[in-house]
């Protein structure tokens, strides 16, 4: 096998090799041998919010006068073409590295030096040039902030709104639909299949609203705190540069962090964010949930739906077929969750003026995103859009339903609904029925008052 070739490079610590194709230089191969731990790098979403952070920080050094025009010019189309992933393979620093991000903060600044020097023709250093005014410890918490601000605003929050205007359409497909209730998975008053669906929906939008009030935190940078937050080697007016520069690249509201010392010795607003993530995916549990026991059967179970079937359910079982895709989300939802624990632990990792758990704190943070946006697509598409309802199953349950009794309180007591509801559920037979035989109410007010559908909508059935 043909040797690869290498190439020497050094730094303060000295010489070693590199990959001969390598963009990146001696401080990143320090990284990838010393943080042989998951074979993970950091998230690509991550490493092009990266590349724009670089862009706004030249041209903010740029427009204060610090940086050159063409060095300038040269590191910005280098990072761009990073922030559209032209050099993804030349990031390979593990995500379990150094806790402030120094490695990959560096990875990029090697990279952008190197690609710009080649591709202009001038000397551009990765320190002097390419992370002026910076450190590691700003340029890090602002990109998980602009990275996780991103993905959410251009995946996660339109696939939400999207899971929720599938199940608008839904429920007023199934309006006229009354089934029984459930708590505690026993029968309960009925309900209609759009109030159901509906509760679905609102879930869903209780979750945007909470996530777009979080992201308002998630809009403040701290770059321009440097090394602790005191902005040490930096112009004054660098952090409120970067913020407008990233607005006129992205739309986005970014500003610069008031209390900057905040912005790299905590990581608040991703865990807040992270809680936010959490409740979308309990939301997205329960509807996971209530669809699987909804679709259970197709005989032995409730049957009231039945989701699209996708796929050969068993290798062994020739017909079944599974709700899969509730499975699959459930299954994000878990990940969401452990990661959201991930990341509470991490935040409290901020040791006096740093944070020290970062790089976790943006994988987990990304990946959760990721996750919930992709899997709430999914679920409208593929589940939630074309499930059909099994009518005959939910008539026949509705009818034999001894619950129904408790409408008749008001009228015989709760004693005498409690015997009626015991032997209508022994002989098998419709309250209705029993109530006629066992009370003096004629058909008519029975009727009235045992009318499934006058009974989802709740109050007193005068």
């Amino acid at each position: 096998m043909a040797k690869k070739k290498v190439k020497k490079v050094s730094d303060s610590m000295g010489e070693l090799e590199v990959p001969g194709d390598a963009l990146y230089a001696a401080q990143t191969q320090r990284a990838v041998d010393n943080f042989p731990i998951s074979g993970i790098p950091m998230p690509a979403t991550f490493i092009h919010a990266l590349g724009l952070v670089k862009h706004a920080c030249a041209k903010a050094n740029n427009k204060l006068g610090l940086m050159d025009d063409k060095i300038c010019r040269a590191i910005i189309n280098t990072a761009d073409d990073v922030a559209d992933g032209i050099y993804d393979d030349q990031f390979p620093v593990d995500v379990f590295q150094t806790g402030s991000g120094t490695s990959t903060n560096m990875n990029a600044n090697e990279v952008i030096a190197t690609a710009a020097s080649r591709d202009s023709g001038l000397e551009i250093h990765p320190n002097d040039h390419v992370n002026m005014s910076q450190s590691s410890n700003d340029v890090i918490p602002t990109t998980i902030h602009v990275s996780a601000t991103i993905e959410i605003s251009e995946q996660l929050l339109p696939a939400l709104k999207h899971l929720a205007e599938t199940l608008d359409s839904k429920a007023a497909q199934a309006s006229n639909i009354v089934k029984t209730g459930r708590t505690h998975l026993m029968d309960a008053m009925p309900v209609t299949m759009e109030q159901e669906i509906t509760a679905w929906a609102d879930q869903i939008r209780s979750c945007i609203n909470r996530i777009e009030d979080s992201l308002e935190r998630l809009h403040a940078l701290p770059q321009g705190g440097t090394a602790v937050g005191t902005g040490i080697n930096c112009h004054a007016e660098f952090g409120e540069k970067v913020a407008e520069v990233l607005y006129s690249e992205t739309g986005i509201t970014f500003t610069s962090m008031a209390n900057k010392f905040v912005g790299l010795a905590t990581q608040d607003s991703a865990v807040e964010m992270s809680g936010q993530l959490n409740t979308l995916a309990v939301a997205l549990m329960k509807i996971s949930n209530d669809l699987r026991w909804m679709n259970s059967g197709p005989l032995a179970g409730i049957g009231e739906i039945a989701l699209p079937a996708l796929q050969p359910g068993s290798s062994i079982m020739p017909g079944k077929v599974n709700p899969v895709i509730p499975e699959a989300v459930a299954m994000v939802c878990a990940q969401v969750m452990g990661n959201h624990n991930c990341i509470t632990v991490a935040g409290q990792s901020g040791t006096f003026q740093l944070n020290v758990m970062l790089p976790v704190i943006a994988y987990n943070l990304l990946q959760s995103i990721e996750l919930l946006a992709n899997a709430a697509r999914v679920l409208a598409d593929k589940a939630i859009a074309d499930f059909t309802v099994n009518k005959d199953n939910i008539e026949s349950a509705l009818d034999k339903n001894p619950i129904l009794v408790t409408a008749l309180n008001r009228v015989i007591g709760y004693e005498k609904g409690a015997e009626i509801a015991k032997k209508a559920y022994q002989q098998k037979r419709a309250i209705f029925e029993v109530a006629l035989e066992e009370t003096d109410l004629s058909e008519e007010e029975l009727e009235r008052l045992l009318n499934p559908a006058n009974l989802t909508q709740g109050g007193v059935n005068e």
